[in-house]
């Protein structure tokens, strides 16, 4: 079987293998046969292997308007937020097309979450009324398109932690109900197939919480319960998808009461942190300083991880532009990223995809 006219098999998968992920859609629509060969797991295994994949941070960002001049204006926290797409290799930022039927910019509060080839979009707030949604949007990156997703059952939660298996399935827990009560529920999503599974409940409600998915467990951080309103507590749990089971909480996976939202495994199988103005690893079991975090990060408002980097996106404070920064973290060193003024808006939440 030919892919490419006059060329072995084999040759012509390379050639393919190595075609831009932004070009897949046009590739999608040329031949029936590319679209199935895109789709296929070996594909992405082939093509990682090779080298050809580039990571890209997905980010719910806030706008500025180019045509206001640096100095002459305040940056606020925007209501409007649109979908930033940034490479780290090339230092490319661009915009993803709008989710279908959402003209006043994404929810606020959503939770991006990158599974496969796609990017899932899930719950928020609506940006005039207020009110929370259960809504799930999923773009794929194959074939550039959006659609709408099941909704997530039961109550329209706000503030929970979710991650992905980075393959299939979502995973989603805690939060808090309409009426502030705080979760231990969870579920899972599968986006292929669409549709939504309960999970086991966890040992304790974790609201505002922040979830990591690796060494094959769903781990839920941190949060606090329904009486605490507000503060944080030091414990953190996980689930094992193989055996659907949660293990034995962790009482003292903090050494002290923290705001977990800037956890985040490294991609090198350790967890970091963002406190007290220093990057922290996990080791055997305690938090250790590693990296001094830059000045004009002083306000931390987003944090992700890939192939034993981090990204941060951050302010000297309120009302100011976002700067960008990536550490090491073999050497911890920090690489200023150069951000064009519209996309220095505030970060809500994000995610990174490997294509």
């Amino acid at each position: 079987m030919e892919l490419i006219p006059t060329l072995p098999y084999d040759i012509g998968l390379e050639c393919l293998i190595r075609v831009p992920y932004n070009n897949f859609s046009s590739l999608t629509s040329v031949s029936r046969n590319w679209k199935l060969q895109i789709e296929l797991p070996e594909f992405w295994r082939r093509r990682k292997a090779t080298g050809s994949t580039r990571q890209v941070i997905l980010m719910a960002q806030a706008r500025i308007d180019p045509r206001l001049k640096l100095g002459s204006f305040k940056y606020s926290a925007f209501s409007f937020y649109k979908l930033t797409l940034y490479e780290p290799e090339s230092g490319n930022w661009a915009e993803l097309p709008p989710v279908p039927g959402i003209s006043d910019g994404l929810p606020m509060f959503c939770q991006l979450v990158g599974v496969g080839l796609n990017l899932v979009v899930m719950g928020g707030w609506n940006p005039l009324s207020w009110e929370p949604s259960n809504a799930v949007f999923v773009f794929s990156f194959v074939s550039a398109t959006w659609r709408r997703g099941a909704d997530m059952p039961g109550c329209r939660r706000s503030f929970f932690g979710c991650a992905s298996d980075s393959e299939r399935t979502v995973y989603v827990a805690g939060g808090h109900d309409e009426e502030k009560n705080a979760l231990k529920s969870a579920m899972a999503y599968d986006v292929a197939r669409d549709m939504w599974v309960p999970v086991p409940d966890m040992t304790s409600e974790r609201d505002e919480c922040k979830c990591s998915f690796f060494e094959g467990k769903f781990h839920v951080i941190g949060g606090y319960d329904t009486s605490m309103q507000g503060q944080f507590g030091t414990s953190a749990e996980s689930f094992d998808p193989s055996t659907w089971q949660w293990d034995q909480v962790n009482e003292h996976f903090f050494e002290s009461a923290t705001c977990p939202r800037t956890c985040v495994e490294g991609g090198d199988g350790k967890l970091y942190l963002c406190r007290d103005g220093d990057v922290l690893a996990l080791g055997k079991s305690t938090w250790q300083a590693v990296a001094a975090i830059p000045t004009e990060l002083r306000s931390v408002a987003f944090v992700t991880a890939w192939r034993g980097k981090i990204l941060m996106t951050g302010s000297m404070g309120f009302n100011e532009p976002h700067n960008t920064y990536v550490l090491d973290l073999k050497s911890y060193k920090w690489t200023k990223m150069d951000t064009p003024v519209y996309f220095s808006g505030h970060v809500q939440s994000g995610c990174c995809l490997e294509m």
